[in-house]
């Protein structure tokens, strides 16, 4: 896939930007770091040698465009809101969880949860993705250039992820509401999913979300088939919990 600049949603009040040598910092140490440049305005931010380590750029709640000069670990860039974030590499488990809004993208491969229960924002992966893609995702958009493993989209309640290739096993198990998008095969569906055509308006749009996110029209699947929730699994209660708890049988 080709890769376009990213948009200019996030606010950048900065233009010389920072740079942050990861190698030389704790991890703690590192996103303390990362929070005070944030409050004194520096919201450009490149990270070198990040070298695959884990909970780099957590909580940070302020737009600002940070760029990784390699591949990060498990859980990076979770519980965070405004955020411009590239990754020049591959990242580990657990990617964005949580994302109120911004982007992040990753040049190449994610490991497993990638976007777990995001609310908002846009993942985009230039790679693979392994399995649980989207688990309990609450909104948003999340792209897969390539694979997608098992579980994606599992109990998924809302939102919406694009896999221009294959999607493994128990795909969209257990959810809710959204949407799952494939251009390959589904390995097989999970609990009370189903399998839907794509009419030419949803086509179009799809196709317009991968333009917009820097995929060449070449390299995007002529069709798509979605994957959606049967909703046999909806049970609804009149009793609030604490209702339920005060109930003497």
């Amino acid at each position: 896939m080709a890769l376009r600049k990213a948009d200019q949603r996030v606010s950048i009040s900065d233009s010389a930007g920072v740079v942050v040598d990861a190698r030389k910092l704790t991890t703690r140490e590192f996103n303390v770091r990362l929070h005070a440049l944030l409050s004194q305005g520096k919201t450009r931010i490149t990270i070198t040698n990040p070298e695959a380590r884990h909970n780099l750029g957590v909580g940070l709640l302020q737009g600002c465009r940070l760029e990784f000069e390699g591949s990060v670990g498990y859980y990076c860039l979770s519980y965070c809101d405004g955020i411009d974030a590239t990754v020049k590499g591959n990242s580990g488990w657990g990617l964005g969880d949580n994302l109120m809004s911004g982007r992040i993208i990753v040049t190449r491969n994610v490991g497993s949860s990638t976007g777990a229960s995001m609310r908002g924002g846009e993942i985009i992966v230039w790679g693979d993705a392994g399995a649980r893609t989207g688990i309990s995702m609450k909104g948003g958009t999340v792209i897969v250039a390539g694979d997608s493993g098992f579980l994606t989209g599992f109990m998924m309640q809302k939102g919406r992820i694009i896999v221009l290739g294959d999607v493994g096993s128990a795909a969209g198990d257990s959810m809710y509401e959204g949407i799952i998008y494939f251009g390959g095969k589904v390995k097989s569906l999970g609990a009370d999913a189903k399998i839907e055509p794509v009419d030419r308006r949803e086509q179009k749009e799809v196709v317009g979300i991968l333009m917009s996110a820097g995929a060449r029209l070449e390299d995007i699947p002529r069709s798509f088939k979605k994957i959606v929730s049967k909703k046999k699994l909806y049970h609804y209660d009149s009793l609030e919990p604490l209702e339920r708890d005060r109930m003497v049988i």
